[in-house]
């Protein structure tokens, strides 16, 4: 019998690509563009290329650097790294509490009192419920850009996946899967659509109706498809691609769903005084909040009625037990995560930091030792190495295409393509060389700054909007993220939910080909209807 092929092992295919990026160095003429720093009407700066800049500089051909392009990584993905170490020694902590495992066993109990209702019967329960999940995932990728911050809900989401007798593709599609899709048909984004149109002269957020039309629709064929996907591994749980890879998943469930001793020791009542004391004199300094979305802003005491409502709920889940205040813990730092990153720009840096506090908060609610609390918190970031260790490798891929001057090049070159094909043909040049781009560099204010001074103008000599230029960037910058190597938040999210990337590959594949054909389509009306914004 034929020994069966073993899959290369997921930092095996990322430094694969890390090789031929350093191979494409030495065949690649070295280019670069001069660049200069833009003001945006937000008060940003960003670096834009000059036009009729572009220069071909000496090869940079890379050996060596193959193998320094992990410290490399690592160093330019030091945020990303710590902030995934963060969430996993924090998480541990509050996985340790069982407080995640009484949300699960309450959530199942709630569904089956659900299913009692007759209409939700037929619609079916779980569909009701993921599909609220993915939608507001959706929402949060659409309006603020949520990308990074959905490592830390992979740790709730794949374990609630499984228990609902589904695997932990669905659970990293309820939220990371569900914020791509409303990263790539966003609306008021501005870390894509913000600082793109802010470099094209275009009003800010303008053209709003039509890209909620395209966030309408892409985020409903992701849904429809997750679905029907979800439907198929609660039936025959042996069809799912990752089914043994989930089995450490069903182990930690069968250990850890057990009884419960419903408790709240004096340590829960003593960080529910500090934290509301604490939060008490953020409200008294931060009485009001200037939350924006999109163009609006919306001044309101976002904070105080936030300490107000913990103050509330702290007490009655107290009460009940401090598996239950840890659990509202957790919601509340969600909400502040909302109000930091909608209110004060908030990064990796203070959303990290949030979570950190959360699962020290959850130690001492549950009356552990300093000792054990650090002890935790370091088995969870054992536990979580590896994902922060294959972001620091995906970023060398980058690292290897920067020193080797291979990325101007390659967008000037594929940009003489776009001359004498048709608005529409070069309009969709332009999508198709996004996407590719997107493959080598996935930050999508980077590209923004890197593609859109020289797209934006030519999209005038065509006579093509520079809004349509700007939804071929948006569309080119979103769906690829959620298949490429080079991503360090796709990595880091395979690596939390333990799915190998070669088993994700397979299975989003044909998802992702569909919508990018989608995107075409969209874009076709840019060109041939009089949209208002276009």
């Amino acid at each position: 019998m034929a020994q069966k092929r073993k899959i290369p092992h997921t930092f095996v295919i990322v430094f694969a690509v890390i090789v031929i990026a350093a191979i494409s160095t030495w065949f690649v003429q070295g280019g670069e563009y001069a660049r200069t720093v833009k003001i945006l009407p937000d008060g940003s700066s960003k670096n834009i290329i000059l036009q009729e800049s572009y220069k071909i500089v000496d090869n940079h051909p890379q050996t060596w650097q193959i193998f320094s392009a992990l410290f490399e990584g690592f160093v330019a993905k030091a945020d990303i790294i710590v902030f995934i170490l963060l969430i996993g020694g924090a998480f541990w902590i509050m996985n340790e509490s069982k407080a995640i495992d009484v949300a699960i066993l309450s959530f199942l109990r709630f569904t089956k009192k659900l299913e009692r209702i007759k209409i939700i019967q037929r619609m079916g329960v779980n569909n009701i419920i993921m599909t609220l999940i993915m939608i507001i995932f959706s929402l949060f990728g659409s309006i603020f850009g949520m990308s990074e911050e959905t490592i830390a809900f992979i740790i709730i989401f794949v374990p609630l996946a499984i228990s609902m007798g589904y695997d932990s593709i669905v659970g990293v599609c309820l939220c990371f899967f569900a914020a791509g899709l409303g990263f790539a048909g966003a609306t008021f984004n501005p870390f894509t659509i913000g600082i793109a149109q802010g470099l094209s002269d275009v009003p800010m957020f303008s053209g709003l109706e039509y890209r909620i039309f395209c966030w309408i629709i892409i985020t409903t064929i992701g849904i429809i498809f997750i679905l029907r996907y979800a439907a198929k591994i609660k039936k025959d749980p042996l069809k799912s691609p990752v089914y043994e890879d989930d089995l450490i998943w069903r182990k930690k469930a069968a250990e850890e769903l057990v009884q419960v001793k419903y408790e709240t020791p004096v340590s829960g009542w003593i960080i529910f005084m500090i934290l509301l004391a604490v939060m008490g004199a953020y409200s008294f300094f931060y009485s009001s909040s200037e939350m924006i979305i999109g163009q609006s802003k919306i001044v309101a005491p976002v904070i105080p009625v936030l300490t107000v409502l913990f103050g509330l709920s702290g007490f009655i889940t107290l009460r009940k037990s401090v598996h239950f205040f840890i659990l509202n813990l957790f919601i509340f730092t969600i909400l502040y995560l909302i109000v930091g990153v909608m209110g004060y720009h908030w990064y990796v840096l203070e959303i990290a930091t949030l979570f950190f506090v959360m699962g020290i908060s959850s130690g001492i609610a549950m009356n552990y030792s300093p000792n054990r609390i650090t002890e935790l918190f370091i088995t969870g970031v054992k536990d979580i190495l590896p994902a922060a260790m294959v972001v620091g490798l995906a970023g060398g891929i980058i690292i290897v295409l920067q020193n080797g001057k291979v990325i101007d090049p390659f967008l000037h070159g594929i940009s003489a393509s776009m001359q004498d094909v048709g608005r529409y043909g070069s309009l969709s040049i332009m999508y198709g060389i996004q996407t590719l781009i997107n493959l080598a560099m996935t930050s999508g204010s980077a590209k923004a700054a890197l593609t859109m001074p020289i797209m934006a103008p030519f999209s005038d000599l065509i006579h093509v909007s520079r809004q349509a230029t700007i939804m071929a960037y948006q569309f080119g910058d979103g769906f690829t993220n959620m298949i490429t190597p080079t991503s360090a938040v796709l990595v880091g999210v395979l690596g939390v939910a333990k799915i190998p990337f070669e088993k994700w590959f397979k299975w989003v594949w044909p998802l992702i080909l569909f919508l990018f054909i989608l995107g075409f389509l969209l874009l076709i009306p840019t060109v041939t209807m009089d949209l208002n914004g276009f």
